[in-house]
């Protein structure tokens, strides 16, 4: 999804009911993770070029709330970032391990509007 006023975007919603507002843009640093807490939930939030990303900070393999203090990189043009644990690569728009077949993490909807970030998550079951 493309916002006129601004390239940073991902998901493809247009209903503004469920969006939570996290943070300025300007406070996500390129190629850097931060955690942030959105409606009970711990939120990884990445910025790379003009993208924004959303996973759980959850490591689903190290079972503990780390990602987004991971690195942030590609594979094979790939956003990803790699857990700080043990090492496993997730692609950032989808949330799949690249390393283990089966495992992933969650991913959530995210945008900037009007200069400030925010994310939508989705309970789905």
């Amino acid at each position: 999804m493309s916002i006129a006023t601004d390239p940073f975007t991902s998901g493809t919603a247009t209903d503004t009911r469920d969006w939570v507002p996290v943070c300025p843009l300007d406070r996500l640093e390129p190629e850097r993770g931060v955690a942030a807490l959105v409606d009970g939930a711990q939120v990884a939030l990445f910025r790379t070029g003009d993208e924004l990303f959303a996973l759980d900070n959850l490591d689903p393999v190290g079972g503990a709330y780390v990602l987004s203090r991971g690195i942030v990189g590609s594979r094979g043009g790939t956003p990803t970032v790699a857990s700080p644990l043990h090492k496993q690569v997730y692609d950032l728009r989808t949330g799949a391990c690249l390393d283990l077949p089966g495992v992933a993490v969650l991913r959530y909807d995210v945008r900037c509007r009007d200069g400030m970030v925010e994310v939508r998550l989705r309970r789905e079951g």
